[in-house]
Formats: C-alpha cells, sequence, structure tokens
C-alpha cells in the first residue's frame, strides 16, 4: 500500500492535517490504535483559541462548532474573596471558544471519511523505518493481517506515549510539577458564563463548562491523589470553598466523570528527524492552566500542511526545513504562558509563605495593570499560526 503522507494517530493533529493536505491534492492514511468509539467519546481539553477557530472556519470544519460551541470574551481570575474579570474582548479584540475536543474529533472524522479518506482504527505493533529517506510504516490491522504503508513523509501525531518519537533521540526537556488535578465532568448546568481560575490557600481550582448542561471543574490535589479516595460530596465542598464570591452558587449534579491529570512541562527537539515530522502531543506537553495542548497541536500541523505540499508538488524543502524551528518558538512561548499560569494560581506543596505572597501579589497586578492584563489576554487567545513574540 502506498500513499504521500502516512499519519500516525487520529486525534486533532493528525486528522485536521489530514483534511489540510487532502485540499491541496495531497493523499494521506492515517492510523489509529484506537476505535473510532473511543476517539470520538474521549474528553479532554476544551478551549479553542481564536486562530484555532478561524482555521476551522476557513477550511470548513466550523459548522457544528458555530452553531454548538460557547464563545468567551473573558476569564475571571478569583483571589483574595474576589473575582476580577480580564476583558479579552476589550483588550485585544478577540475571544474564545468552548467546544470539547471530542467534538472536534467527531467534525474531523466525519469531514475526512465524508471525502472518501482512508482511516484505520484499531490498528497496532506501528513500527517505523526508512525514516531518512523511504519511509515504511509497518503495522497490524484491525482484521489481524499485517500491512505496510510505504510513503514520502511520516507525520508522528500519536500523543506523548506513540511511537514515534521513540522512532529518534531527541533532546527532551522536561519538568514534573508537584501537584496534579481532580477534575470531574458533572450534570449540572454552568451558572457563570465564562471560565474561573481560582487561587485559594487550599489549592488552585477551576470552573468551565461544556455545554449548557455540563459543567467541568478541577482541583488541585497532590500528584498521587486516588480519585476514587474523593467522595462526590467532598469534591462539591472544597469546590465551593476555594471557588467562593459574592454572588457565586455553584450548580451540584451527578458527576459522570472523575480522574485526576498529572502535570508536567516536556518539549523534544528538534521536531523532524529525516522524513518523520513529529506534531502535538508526540512533541511537546504543557500543563493545562494555559489552555493550550490542543491548539498547538493545530497550530503544528497548520504550519506542517503548508511546509509538506510544495515540498511534495516541487521539491521545495524551505518550508519543511523550517518546521521545527517554526513550531519551536511557538512552542516555548506557550510552554513559558502555561508555567507562569501554573505558577502564580497553585498553591506550592510546602506552603512557603514567600511563594504565596509573590503569588498574590502577581496576581493583583495582573488584574490592576492594562498592561499586564492584556500581556495575559494576547497569550490566552492564542497567536497567530507561524508566530511567536
Amino acid at each position: 500500500m502506498r500513499t504521500q503522507v502516512g499519519i500516525v494517530g487520529a486525534g486533532p493533529a493528525g486528522l485536521l492535517l489530514s483534511h489540510l493536505l487532502a485540499r491541496s491534492g495531497v493523499d494521506s492514511v492515517v492510523l489509529e490504535a484506537r476505535s473510532r468509539a473511543y476517539v470520538e467519546r474521549r474528553v479532554r481539553a476544551g478551549v479553542l483559541e481564536h486562530p484555532t477557530v478561524e482555521l476551522l472556519r476557513e477550511v470548513g470544519l466550523a459548522h457544528r462548532l458555530d452553531r454548538e460551541g460557547m464563545r468567551h470574551e473573558g476569564i475571571s481570575l478569583r483571589f483574595d474573596g474576589g473575582d476580577h474579570r480580564i476583558d479579552f474582548a476589550d483588550l485585544v479584540g478577540r475571544g474564545i471558544t468552548v467546544y470539547g475536543q471530542q467534538e472536534v474529533v467527531k467534525d474531523l472524522i466525519a469531514a475526512r471519511l465524508d471525502d472518501g479518506g482512508d482511516i484505520r482504527f484499531e490498528v497496532s505493533d506501528v513500527t517505523l523505518d526508512g525514516l531518512a529517506d523511504s519511509p515504511v510504516i509497518g503495522f497490524t490491522g484491525a482484521d489481524g493481517r499485517r500491512e505496510e504503508l510505504r510513503c514520502d513523509v511520516v507525520a508522528g501525531c500519536d500523543g506523548f506515549h506513540g511511537v514515534s518519537r521513540g522512532a529518534f533521540v531527541p533532546e527532551v526537556f522536561d519538568r514534573q510539577y508537584p501537584f496534579a488535578w481532580l477534575g470531574i465532568l458533572a450534570k449540572a448546568a454552568p451558572t457563570h458564563h465564562e471560565l474561573v481560575y481560582a487561587n485559594h490557600s487550599n489549592g488552585f481550582a477551576l470552573y468551565s463548562m461544556r455545554g449548557p448542561e455540563i459543567t467541568r471543574l478541577y482541583l488541585q490535589v497532590p500528584p498521587d491523589t486516588d480519585a476514587g479516595a474523593w467522595s462526590d460530596a467532598q469534591i462539591w465542598d472544597e469546590l465551593d470553598r476555594r471557588l467562593a464570591a459574592e454572588g457565586f452558587t455553584l450548580n451540584e449534579g451527578p458527576v459522570i466523570e472523575k480522574g485526576v491529570t498529572g502535570m508536567r512541562s516536556f518539549v523534544a527537539e528538534p521536531m523532524r528527524h529525516g522524513r518523520l515530522f513529529l506534531a502535538g502531543d508526540a512533541a511537546h506537553i504543557v500543563p493545562p492552566t494555559g489552555a493550550k495542548g490542543m491548539n498547538l497541536a493545530i497550530a503544528d500541523v497548520h504550519v506542517l500542511a503548508e511546509a509538506l505540499v510544495p515540498f511534495l508538488r516541487h521539491g521545495d524543502e524551505t518550508g519543511v526545513d523550517a518546521y521545527s524551528d517554526t513550531c519551536l518558538r511557538r512552542v516555548w512561548r506557550a510552554e513559558h504562558f502555561s508555567w507562569w499560569m501554573t505558577s502564580m494560581l497553585h498553591v506550592a506543596p510546602d506552603d512557603d509563605p514567600i511563594a504565596r505572597r509573590l503569588q498574590l501579589s502577581q496576581l493583583r497586578y495582573t488584574v490592576a495593570s492594562r498592561a499586564a492584563a492584556t500581556s495575559l489576554a494576547e497569550n490566552y487567545v492564542g497567536l497567530p499560526h507561524g508566530e511567536s513574540h
């Protein structure tokens, strides 16, 4: 079997890359270890940056997003018992859209299949060979048959634990944080129209939503926390405590999902090895505080598609040679912003009184200074793809 681009991974990055390439007449095959049902219901990120939304609109993938997505023009920083709104629309003239990653994946899969795209679900034993000049992807299909996919280029979009990054030895930068998020998805209508980031002496809390009847909420916890050790009542009590503010009420409802997410900053450099190009979580992980993970993956493949088309059509290597450096400038900007948000909002495990006062000083400055608030807003709503400051 042969194609121009072999894509490993059917998350937002791999699927969008396949769609972008198809629009330019470039063939691809997408290989995914999980079932279609699994990837379409896997709840992950939910905040789409302005450039992400604009790209999805431009390439015809935003019909349901525009109908069901929840546009937000700001966020709240909650500390000292008060609520302080960062007004994105006023500060930078742009906003974000809350629309679950699983919904983006559903839209992408439907679009690719409607267009005759080739997505192979439930593949296993993926191997990568010939990456210097003649890539071959070996895999076992859902029917148990061993197959080979010969291609001009491989896009490794298979996440942090995928096989792609292991095909070479990049330089790795890795920081694990001494806390995690206990997250719940609850059948409870949101009572606040925008995200709330709360700094409380007990730890960080995040108030978010996934639709008109579903809320997504998080609590800072130690990284070795067992989600099952927290009862629903304990979680709601602690959310009430950390999110408390005058005039704010928290709707409670049945907990649909509960889990603990570790936090790390991770970057692999370079993002290219011969004819293999890494994108998304295969190359970088950010703490979720900055809402950058899925958006970085989409920015990567936007840059990659624009580089691969002239390379595959005309042998022009300008874009592919610049791919890693172009993406990494944005990646490191996002890493810094996510680290900054994380360090400003989470309580240090050792309860360092100096760190606590530094946090509050930074929060007070951020909400009092238009320049500081503008910097937060500009980074949160998203820098143009391929650019960084």
